[in-house]
């Protein structure tokens, strides 16, 4: 049980090390910006599409071939789980204490750099809504890691050997994870530490998911429960991708390198779910 365990954390833990490639280099830096962003949508948009909502069908149709029934409950857990971002996103004052920002940004070598009033009010506004989309984005990713947790702790209790490159894979896409949460929060707050700490929370809801289930959630989390949750999830991923990810890294007018990147997240995935 504690190699499962170990396992499991080493999985999550992958996520610190986008948190860390988020925090290096200039922090106002929009191409970075945009690229991290636009990395993150293409994983997240992937998976929800590709990973969680088929395998939610697949879950709700009994493990079997996708039927009707299962199509029909997964496409509605699908759209109850944007249902509920979206209010929650709502519910999310828009304003974020203008005192956390002087209006000054930091230079390129570190030294303040002074900006005109619209200029400083439009820093203002692009900084909060950057924090607003690192802290939705962490609530979102550390919701859809705690069955992945669990799922990864299971594995590697029936065999270890055949968790090991599941790890493996979960790790590696756990990377842009992490520079998802970072790369907006370093932004937004000028902090390398917050944002660091916090992508890196989101990690480690995966250990512990882990024990969360192990110990309440097996009995309650299976069949039809499991599949109407991981469709749910891919919901409130895609909807975290366009609402926030997205139109935050076109902001930076870097449209291209926002595109490539989404792709590149999408080729990033796909990579990771052929290992896993």
């Amino acid at each position: 049980m504690l190699a499962a365990f170990l396992l499991t954390l080493v999985a999550g833990g992958a996520t610190s090390i986008g948190a860390a490639l988020g925090v290096l280099g200039r922090g106002t830096n929009p191409k970075m910006l945009a690229g991290g962003l636009g990395l993150s949508a293409g994983v997240m948009l992937y998976v929800s599409f590709v990973e969680l909502l088929p395998e939610g069908a697949h879950v709700l149709s009994g493990g079997g071939a996708i039927t009707a029934r299962g199509t029909a409950i997964a496409t509605l857990s699908f759209f109850v789980g944007i249902a509920l971002i979206a209010v929650l996103d709502r519910l999310v004052p828009e304003a974020v204490s203008p005192h956390e920002f002087s209006g000054r940004m930091t230079g390129s070598h570190g030294d303040p750099e002074v900006r005109e009033p619209d200029e400083q009010a439009a820093d203002r506004a692009l900084r909060a809504r950057l924090l607003r989309t690192g802290t939705v984005t962490a609530a979102a990713l550390a919701f859809h890691n705690v069955p992945e947790g669990f799922a990864t702790f299971v594995a590697a209790l029936q065999a270890p050997e055949i968790a090991i490159p599941v790890v493996a894979a979960i790790a590696l896409h756990n990377i842009p994870e992490g520079l998802a949460v970072a790369v907006p929060v370093r932004r937004a707050t000028g902090s390398r530490s917050k944002a660091f700490w916090l992508a890196s929370m989101t990690g480690l809801a995966e250990p512990v998911g882990a024990v969360l289930g192990y110990l309440l959630l097996a009995p309650l989390l299976s069949g039809d429960a499991m599949g109407a949750i991981l469709a749910g999830v891919a919901g409130v991923m895609v909807f975290v991708s366009l609402d926030e990810l997205l139109p935050a890294a076109e902001e930076t007018g870097e449209h291209h390198t926002v595109i490539y990147s989404l792709i590149a997240g999408m080729a990033i995935m796909a990579l990771t779910l052929l290992i896993l």
